[in-house]
């Protein structure tokens, strides 16, 4: 088994360790106005109801739409839309509108005023759920209300923020199944 020769690292830079998930398209909706924000901020919170929590920042453009609407989709895309992902993450809605200058299509949800991205791979229609720590810590908890996925791949190639403007993507997975669960499943 390797070990690991380590160094200090700076506290401000641990969330290159620890990054929770996918980078995500966040398309929020208010008063006829849509905007797309790129976040890395999110973590599931529970399975059922499904909860989703996230920073936003406070000086972000989707900030107060999400928070007067209550409500937003999540849009998961792939490493085909890290260009697209860098970009609406470099320019603000308040000035541009992010769906034309990237070239992506915005379809009606089922649930939510929020459009979905058509080129993302899954789409989770989001109300929030939870106000309480958005005052405090700009932290929005979310329930899922609708979920949209491609079928295929199974696992598409997500990519994932480390910092300083580099990116990683998950493009294997590995399968432990049959070590973690009950033999009767």
């Amino acid at each position: 088994m390797k070990t690991y020769k380590k160094k200090n690292l700076p506290l401000a830079e641990i969330r290159r360790h620890l990054e929770p998930g996918p980078i995500v398209l966040v398309t929020s909706s208010w008063k006829q106005q849509t905007n797309i924000m790129t976040m890395g901020w999110h973590t599931v919170m529970e399975f059922t109801p499904s909860l989703v929590g996230c920073v936003i920042a406070s000086g972000n453009h989707s900030f107060e739409m999400i928070r007067k609407s209550g409500e937003c989709v999540i849009n998961i895309p792939t490493v085909e839309l890290v260009d697209q992902i860098v970009g609406i993450g470099n320019c603000s809605g308040a000035e541009v509108d992010k769906f034309d200058r990237f070239g992506l299509t915005a379809a009606k949800a089922e649930k939510v005023s929020a459009p979905l991205i058509t080129e993302c791979f899954a789409n989770l229609e989001c109300c929030l759920f939870d106000k309480s720590l958005v005052g405090k810590y700009n932290y929005f908890i979310f329930e899922v209300v609708k979920a949209h996925v491609a079928t295929t791949p199974k696992y598409p190639a997500t990519v994932h923020y480390t910092g300083d403007g580099v990116f990683k993507v998950s493009d294997s997975t590995i399968s432990r199944r049959s070590k973690f669960l009950p033999q009767n499943l």
